[in-house]
């Protein structure tokens, strides 16, 4: 996918649709390369022949002979969607195609219609991002050769200073690694019997270096005999395969690494033979590591074919005779159909390469591994995620009722959220939005350049700023508060590349935080005022006004329980509505009505003469109606901060204690607190009914 220089970024344009194509063309200019498909079997002939040099495939699901999801599964079986990003953009939008078109590999899914800001926005980014990965590959892979390279190379050196002390050829750890690379990756190619990885291919073949380490403790006299060995001799010199893999295990640092792990297998087991008659543990078959199966069959094929004190080489073709025919031991069929397969490339590839050929090609493989690693890959998990929080925050964005909104200085494009565009008319992508300024729910120019200005004025440490504005609703100007933070680069200097942010309407704000003060200040089923609220505005008209005087008031609604009970807990409900109701309709205006809570409600009215009348009009007012069928009747106590003061709790004791003695009395009239009532019993303060004279309490509250 890299872009020669000077040269285009090719896409292929998959559509069936002429105009569909000739519209993309058009809406991505002339920056691009394209190349066109009208259906997926043309699109799948366009990759065999250019999915080295595409930067992005436009694909459309519907499609004749083969539709999009088609050529999305031949690029999963070929492996160019490692490489080739896809954007598919398709009418057919519905969840399970999105879900399976993430699943299938693409980088990313729009739906039709889509506005050409956006399609340009996301082809941009979806290329510069596979480049951008392409480069760290390369820099990662730069980084890996040259520590590949001293490890390789130790290796070799350690390697040949144990082949050089039994006369062996120097290109006998040169060609087992060449060897085992070769049967590795045609066995991966021929079969998946066994899991083998790119990064093990690597692994084994460096391992192999290591097979016969264990030959340094063999003597001389044997390791260079030039005739048969003796039995005696023959098992000293078998010590080499456990002798080796002590060597590995007894390490006193990295003996957990992969690579040692690798390396300890072959040189133990490289001896073993499928039929079990090997050493030193007899295995077999697959008891014996796949690793070591390879190793053995390379190292028997070379020795064959090499000079040796005890022998002359072979030419290929009869050691390879030799190795099917069983006179070297036996071998898994399946290795021996890969030695036959790939028979013919083995001279060649022994005769040519070098140790740093080598190495170059086992970079290869890890920089191919890490292409496809899912870290470094937009894996379909990955865009699934995305999408689900842009989902959530368009979600959250509608709930908030906010305009909220993003620019970006390049390409110059405005996006606000789905609210906000209906709520000013506009639609959600604004393209080039400072050549619009002044249109229908745009701000006007001044009021931008004010807004910009105090933006290009942050900082990367200090983005975010507040200021009033006024925004041009459909219906009219409103004020808004825009709090908005300005994007910087990371780069030295930093750059200013947009905003984003949200306008708030200053009224519909207040009346949003009126409404939610009012809710937890009122009592939710009568719209009274709470307990804790009442007590709060009480204890301000105190503190505020000594020299007035109020009375407060503690009213219970007897036999409330017989309204339940009888006839049920909504119709209780709306009894309780109706005292409500009654209290606020027969209040004055600086008066305080409250519910404290269950069938009890609180009064608190100013007076300046007498408290009676308009304690005795609001006891009137529902003392004896009935409401529906359930008769109403009232017990009432009352306090005075002529008599107790203008302490809320002493107020509020001395009503409730007025009160309970109109209960203990028989409940049914209203009752003030007075001096006198320290010294006497409860049942004894006189009731004011709605038939008596205004005599007794008065007469001495009028006294007091």
């Amino acid at each position: 996918m890299a872009q020669q220089k000077n040269s285009k970024y090719k896409i292929l344009i998959t559509d069936d649709s002429e105009m569909n194509r000739a519209i993309l063309i058009d809406m991505l200019g002339e920056e691009y390369e394209f190349l066109e498909a009208e259906n997926g079997r043309q699109a799948v002939e366009l990759l065999e022949q250019h999915s080295t040099e595409l930067s992005l495939v436009l694909l459309d699901i519907v499609m004749p002979e083969m539709d999009g999801f088609g050529v999305l599964q031949v690029m999963n079986q070929k492996q160019w969607i490692d490489d080739v990003p896809v954007i598919m953009i398709s009418a057919e939008s519905g969840s399970s195609h999105v879900e399976r078109a993430y699943k299938l590999g693409v980088t990313d899914f729009v739906g039709r219609p889509f506005d050409a800001m956006i399609v340009h926005r996301r082809v941009v980014n979806t290329i510069m991002l596979y480049a951008k990965q392409k480069k760290l590959i390369g820099l990662v892979t730069n980084q890996i050769y040259e520590k590949e390279q001293h490890s390789a190379l130790m290796i070799d050196i350690l390697s040949h200073i144990v082949e050089f002390r039994n006369g062996e050829s120097g290109l006998h750890v040169l060609h087992v690694r060449t060897l085992t690379e070769m049967f590795l990756r045609h066995l991966i190619q021929k079969s998946d019997r066994y899991s083998i990885s790119r990064a093990d291919v690597v692994a084994i073949s460096t391992a192999s270096a290591l097979h016969d380490i264990g030959k340094i403790v063999i003597p001389d006299n044997i390791i260079n005999k030039p005739g048969r060995l003796t039995d005696e001799e023959f098992t000293i010199m078998k010590s080499h395969a456990l002798t080796g893999a002590e060597m590995l295990a007894n390490l006193p640092f990295h003996k957990n690494e992969p690579l040692i792990q690798v390396a300890y297998d072959i040189c133990r087991w490289h001896h073993e033979r499928w039929d079990g008659r090997g050493y030193p543990d007899g295995l077999k078959g697959d008891d014996i590591p796949i690793s070591a199966q390879i190793v053995a069959l390379a190292d028997v094929y070379d020795a064959l074919t090499s000079v040796r004190v005890y022998k002359p080489p072979f030419p290929h073709e009869k050691a390879v005779q030799m190795i099917l025919n069983g006179e070297c031991g036996v071998f898994n069929p399946l290795l021996l159909e890969c030695l036959i397969e790939i028979s013919a490339d083995i001279p060649e590839h022994l005769g040519s390469t070098s140790t740093l050929q080598v190495n170059r090609e086992d970079i290869q493989s890890i920089a191919e591994e890490m292409l496809r690693h899912e870290e470094l890959s937009a894996s379909g998990r990955t865009l699934q995620l995305l999408e689900h929080e842009r989902m959530k925050y368009s979600f959250f964005a509608a709930m908030t009722q906010e305009i909220q909104f993003e620019f970006t200085v390049s390409p110059p494009m405005l996006t606000l959220n789905t609210w906000g565009a209906e709520k000013l008319g506009l639609a959600e992508t604004v393209p080039d939005p400072m050549n619009h300024l002044d249109s229908p729910g745009m701000m006007n120019s001044e009021e931008c350049r004010r807004l910009a200005d105090a933006l290009h004025a942050t900082t990367p440490e200090h983005p975010v700023i507040t200021c009033d504005t006024l925004v041009p609703y459909p219906d009219g100007p409103r004020w808004c508060r825009i709090i908005s933070r300005a994007m910087w680069s990371t780069d030295e200097p930093p750059r200013y590349t947009g905003v984003i942010g949200k306008a708030v309407d200053i009224h519909e704000s207040r009346m949003k935080l009126n409404s939610l003060e009012e809710q937890a200040s009122h009592d939710a089923m009568t719209g009274l005022l709470n307990h804790k609220y009442a007590k709060q505005h009480i204890l301000q008209r105190l503190e505020a006004r000594q020299s007035s005087h109020y009375a407060l008031a503690i009213v219970d609604l007897d036999h409330f329980k017989n309204a339940n009970d009888t006839y049920g807990h909504l119709f209780g409900d709306r009894v309780l509505m109706f005292i409500a109701d009654t209290l606020r309709a027969n209040v004055r205006g600086g008066d305080i009505a409250a519910r404290v809570g269950g069938d009890e409600f609180l009064l608190f009215v100013e007076y300046s003469a007498s408290p009676e009348l308009p304690i005795q009009r609001i006891y009137n007012c529902l003392s004896g109606k009935t409401y529906e069928q359930f008769p109403i009747s009232l017990s009432m106590g009352v306090a005075t901060t002529q008599v107790v003061g203008t302490d809320y709790e002493t107020l509020f004791h001395a009503a409730d204690s007025a009160l309970y003695s109109v209960k203990r009395g028989g409940r049914g009239s209203c009752r003030f607190y007075t001096n006198e009532t320290m010294e006497q019993t409860p049942s004894s303060i006189s009731p004011i009914d709605s038939d008596q004279s205004q005599s007794g309490t008065a007469g001495k509250e009028s006294t007091t």
